[in-house]
């Protein structure tokens, strides 16, 4: 059973990423660190789903980058991500 990705949660960072897919249940698929190339290449691969990631300054690059291969893009505030922050 192929299991369908509707959502992907991407803390954007300079080197290393962290992916956070999520189904259509709402359950967590898989949590895991990609480099540049590969989160690239998942984008790519993936089929369309919602992209969210923190608005900050590389999000919109990686806004663009997604909605090239066709996926929806929501940028969520600072203001509202913050509360989810378990470090610093």
């Amino acid at each position: 059973m192929m299991t369908t990705i509707s959502m992907l949660a991407i803390d954007l960072a300079k080197g290393s990423f962290q992916v956070c897919a999520i189904g259509l249940d709402g359950a967590v698929l898989y949590n895991r660190v990609l480099s540049r190339t590969r989160l690239t290449n998942l984008l790519a691969e993936q089929s369309a789903c919602v992209v969210a990631m923190e608005a900050c300054a590389t999000s919109h690059y990686w806004g663009r980058v997604a909605q090239s291969h066709g996926h929806e893009v929501r940028l969520v505030p600072a203001v509202y991500v913050k509360p989810f922050v378990k470090r610093q």
